[in-house]
């Protein structure tokens, strides 16, 4: 009789948990982001500027700011010839970089 009473304690148990497991998404649903942290936290600049690329030519390009430590790099545009559709790949635009932003001088005041 003792082993009858215990099994069905332990089965109150389980069930008690069970329903907590169940109930809980209702009570204190998970937190969801539609945009993720994993990208890059990049601004790019409207508009297109004047690049310096790496044989000395001036080309249009697109200038992005890294938040995360400050650097500015430019990406250049695409020319006609960039463009092949019947070589079936895309046409990738390569980081030059411009500078950098001390964006740690920001926290110094000046006393």
């Amino acid at each position: 009789m003792k082993t009858d009473w215990f099994v069905k304690f332990l089965l109150l148990v389980i069930a008690i948990f069970l329903g907590i497991i169940a109930v809980r998404p209702y009570l204190a649903p998970p937190v969801v982001e539609a945009q993720s942290g994993g990208g890059y936290p990049v601004y790019f600049a409207p508009g297109y500027v004047s690049l310096l690329d790496s044989n000395g030519h001036n080309v249009w390009g697109r200038e992005a700011i890294d938040l995360r430590n400050g650097n500015i790099w430019g990406f250049p545009g695409f020319t006609q010839e960039a463009f092949r559709p019947l070589d079936n790949t895309l046409p990738t635009s390569h980081p030059i970089l411009l500078g950098k932003y001390a964006l740690a001088d920001m926290d110094k005041v000046d006393k």
